[in-house]
């Protein structure tokens, strides 16, 4: 053979079987696309993930504060007023953002610079508001650019021309609801104390209105904005003042050295988070902590002076990011070893039964003199003719349906699927003609018996995989770092391709058990099935190790994102105790609202509750007294399906001991015998006749449930509704209506928080899209199984039927040989994802990728990974009634076609 032949076979055998390399195309097409998308989609869902976390944890924790004490008191006037002035501020602004590094680069339309006092300022004036007596105080600011981040509503701007630290009156400026709630306007006046117990005067000539409220410039210092009511320190129980700002000039800013002994003199620098991405995390944590206490800082106070101080909160908001992603990274890191998994064993499939069809070929080569090397370099020339293009094809397509996320990756995996398929073809044929032979015997499932080769790989892959499952149980999947355990994250994995093995090593003595009594059976069908399902070739077992390794995949990602779902339901349904719950702020609800409740669009049921948390029980410890009406209470609870009961449970008799529900902690201190109790509601003997682990008025915690139509004082503390396709519009406008700070919560609302999150959701489309891949994989492995052998399967039904085979019975043939690998497969594959979750569970940890995308629901709910039984049972069944279409549809086209063709069409095959 001459190097110079190569390319004339290339062409001749892609020309001679168009549809294989069209088929193989396809297939790495896909496989790559898949292998690009998967670093990129991850890098994506993750680089979201921390802009949101730092954009939900508001300015006030993300932004960098650089400042430092203006001039003291020990000063003389001048010194102290030129630190004021907004020159010597303004300049140093630039030097300061040159020196915060990428990628903290500060966003330059949020930039806040100026002066303020450094403590509130308590007003002497009696007409400002003063809710508990107390004075209201106010924080003067000389911040920059007020004109540009605000609209005039009333006014004009404050100027701050000849103002110095001898002024007695400074123009300033409020916001609307500061305006609003201290019953400012323009022309008022607010006094404030200066350090010599005398009084400077603050002119309202402005009223503005913030253009971007939720921006830094505002919401760094909130108070700047709205008026807080603030508790005074050492006050039992606590009394409130109102804390408000005074907006000034920055020419004013003089006016703070007769105010404050050191005005604090500060640059507010927000990051730019827009073009943050996960990578950036290290760089950024190293950056804010040379910021804080590093060079950096050292070099920023060249810049103001020795005594700067910079401080932000962003170190926590990335200690949380890196938390969660810690413990979604490695959860997200088990699908994507199982579908890279799959989808390398499917790639070795399709070149196992490339060389098994051109088995004769290659034989005939090497008889004829044909080396390795030349046998395999036309191969693998011929394999990437097909699979370079496409896998540059799918690496494209890749890049264009996830535009985000890195390159590097991407081309990797695109690269990796690419060798595989290339080298798949040429190893397996070298390793298959290493020898040359004259003739191939017939194979036999049957009696064929392992080599110690096959023994060895076996126990090397069962060791791998018990140190992996140990791992898991012993350290789980949580990592702080943000990386996955690359043995932990394949144990699935292994799990199924150890159970592959062993599969295949029992399939024979059952097979060899079942087809004795079809031996001595009259029938035809079942015996020549059962025959040539034991004579197949080997490479009808490497579909069954794509089959089980797809299969347990599924399974295992389907219980992922079952078990998610679950955890977040209960939450929810924790959280708020039925589909709708109505609760005053301490004050008994309008009697009328029940009734105007129940004809909001959607709400069936509408329970009124009293509900008590101040129960006293005998032993000393304490409960929630609940008091409810039992027929409507009842349909709510069975409604929510948390504690239901029968509402004859808990009706009260017409004398003696009230009925009560009581919660296993309750239950156990009281016992069985009748308590007396003595609430604002009335008095009241129960005795407890049943346990509910919860109940909608209190989901968690203890609780005393009776009927509350014997109480005589009762007033209702809280309304639980139950219905479906609510009008929370109408619900909410009810409620307002109704009067009062009354609180609305929705069970559906509080479960679509817990969605909300870009890293779980991320992380949850990941594991859908495993899980789809996984099945298009054991589908593709399915019908390349059976089409792999189907001239020779529709020439056996062209003879047999020369001999008096009907149509019914060649049907029964097809689907009974098929019959056996598929079943082994379905069932096989179900055992190993069922086994895998349960050897797995107690190290993975779904808590994180369940119930951390708001806050206040980790201690409502546990999420543990448990065995779904639609994602175990349905992929399966798929399989199954696949391989049964299969073999029917190629037992009605055999039967449309002439015996003589399909003989001929096998006699050339």
């Amino acid at each position: 053979m001459r190097p110079h032949s190569v390319a004339p076979w290339v062409r001749t055998r892609l020309r001679a079987a168009p549809l294989p390399a069209v088929a193989l195309f396809l297939l790495v097409l896909v496989t790559a696309f898949l292998a690009a998308a998967f670093p990129r989609g991850t890098d994506t869902y993750e680089s979201s993930a921390l802009r949101d976390t730092l954009d939900s944890a508001g300015a006030a924790r993300t932004t960098f504060e650089l400042s430092t004490d203006a001039a003291s008191t020990q000063l003389d006037r001048e010194a102290r007023e030129r630190d004021l002035r907004p020159a010597q501020v303004r300049e140093r602004l630039p030097k300061i953002a040159a020196i915060i590094p990428a990628p903290l680069s500060p966003d330059r339309s949020q930039t806040a610079y100026g002066a303020e006092t450094f403590r509130p300022k308590e007003s002497p004036d009696p007409e400002l508001p003063r809710p508990q007596g107390l004075a209201p105080r106010f924080t003067v600011n000389a911040q920059d650019e007020t004109g540009k981040h605000s609209r005039l509503r009333d006014g004009r701007l404050p100027e701050g021309d000849g103002v110095s630290s001898r002024s007695d009156r400074v123009e300033a400026a409020v916001t609307a609801e500061t305006a609003r709630t201290l019953n400012l306007k323009v022309g008022s006046v607010v006094h404030l104390p200066d350090l010599r117990a005398e009084e400077v005067a603050f002119e309202i000539t402005g009223i503005v209105e913030p253009r971007q409220p939720k921006g830094s410039w505002w919401s760094y210092e909130p108070v700047l904005r709205t008026p807080e009511l603030t508790a005074e320190p050492g006050g039992n129980p606590p009394k409130h003042y109102w804390h408000a700002a005074l907006l000034i000039a920055p020419e004013a800013g003089p006016v703070l050295a007769r105010i404050e002994q050191t005005p604090q003199i500060y640059w507010r620098l927000p990051p730019l988070t827009a073009e943050l991405t996960a990578q950036d995390e290290p760089a950024l944590r190293e950056r804010v902590a040379s910021l804080e206490h590093g060079p950096l800082l050292a070099e920023l106070r060249t810049v103001v002076n020795d005594s700067a101080r910079l401080g932000s909160d962003i170190d926590v908001s990335l200690e949380e990011f890196r938390d969660r992603r810690g413990a979604v990274t490695p959860i997200v890191a088990v699908a994507a070893f199982g579908i890279g998994a799959v989808a390398f064993v499917v790639l070795l499939m399709t070149a196992e039964l490339a060389v098994a069809r051109r088995d004769s070929e290659l034989a005939l080569l090497r008889a004829r003199g044909g080396s390795l090397r030349g046998i395999a370099g036309r191969l693998g020339a011929e394999t990437a003719v097909v699979v370079l293009p496409a896998a540059a094809v799918g690496l494209l397509l890749a890049m264009v349906a996830v535009p985000q996320g890195r390159a590097g990756p991407s081309v990797i995996g695109a690269a990796a699927v690419a060798l595989c398929a290339v080298l798949a073809l040429p190893v397996r044929a070298v390793v298959a003609h290493r020898r040359p032979r004259t003739h191939q015997g017939r194979p036999d499932l049957v009696t064929a018996r392992p080599s110690r080769r096959r023994t060895v790989a076996e126990l090397t892959l069962l060791v791998l995989a018990g140190f992996a499952v140990v791992a898991l149980r012993q350290r789980g999947t949580k990592s702080g770092s943000g990386s996955a355990d690359q043995l932990v994250s394949a144990a699935p994995v292994l799990l199924a391709v150890i159970a592959a093995l062993l599969l295949v090593r029992l399939y024979p003595p059952v097979l060899r058990f079942v087809a004795r009594p079809s031996a001595r059976r009259r029938g035809l069908v079942g015996f020549v099935a059962l025959a040539r399902a034991g004579r197949v070739r080997g490479t009808q077992v490497l579909p069954l190790l794509a089959l089980l390794t797809a299969l347990a995949t599924a399974a295992f990602g389907g219980s992922v994102l079952a078990g998610a779902d679950g955890a977040r339901d209960r939450a929810a349904l924790l959280a708020v105790g039925a589909d709708v719950r109505v609760s005053g702020p301490g004050t008994p609800l309008p009697g009328e609202l029940t009734t105007e409740l129940s004809e909001v669009p959607g709400l069936d049921e509408v329970a009124a509750v009293h509900v008590d948390p101040n129960l006293d029980l005998p032993d000393g410890s304490g409960a929630t007294l609940i008091a409810v009406t039992p027929d409507t209470y009842a349909r709510v609870s069975r409604d929510a399906g948390l504690g239901a009961f029968a509402a004859d449970e808990l009706a009260a008799p017409r004398s003696g001991a009230l009925p009560a529900l009581a919660s296993p902690g309750v239950a156990k201190r009281l016992g069985s015998g009748k308590h007396s109790f003595r609430m604002p509601a009335g008095e009241f003997t129960a005795r407890v006749t049943g346990v509910r682990d919860g109940t909608p008025a209190a989901p968690v915690g203890e609780f005393l449930l009776i009927d509350g139509r014997q109480l005589p004082y009762l007033t209702n503390s809280v309304l639980l509704c139950s219905g479906s396709g609510i009008d929370t519009a109408a619900l909410r406008r009810t409620v307002r209506d109704a009067g009062g700070n009354n609180g609305v919560e929705v069970r559906a609302e509080q479960r679509a928080r817990l969605s909300d999150s870009p890293l779980q959701s991320g992380a949850e489309r990941m594991y859908t899209a495993a899980v789809l891949a996984g099945a298009g994989y054991a589908v593709l492995a399915v019908l390349l199984s059976l089409l792999q052998a189907a001239p020779e399967r529709t020439a056996l039904l062209a003879r047999l039927r020369t001999m008096g085979l009907g149509r019914r019975q060649a049907r029964g043939l097809l689907v009974l040989e098929s019959l056996p690998q598929s079943l082994l497969a379905a069932c096989g594959g179900a055992l190993v994802g069922w086994s895998a979750i349960a050897l797995l569970s107690p190290g993975i940890d779904l808590e994180r990728l369940a119930l951390t995308a708001a806050s206040g629901f980790d201690d409502l709910a546990t999420a543990r990974l448990r065995t779904d039984p639609w994602s175990l049972l349905a992929p399966a069944g798929a399989v199954l009634c696949l391989a049964v279409a299969v073999s029917l549809a190629q037992a009605w086209w055999t039967a449309r076609r002439t015996a003589a063709t399909e003989l001929r069409a096998g006699d050339a095959g």
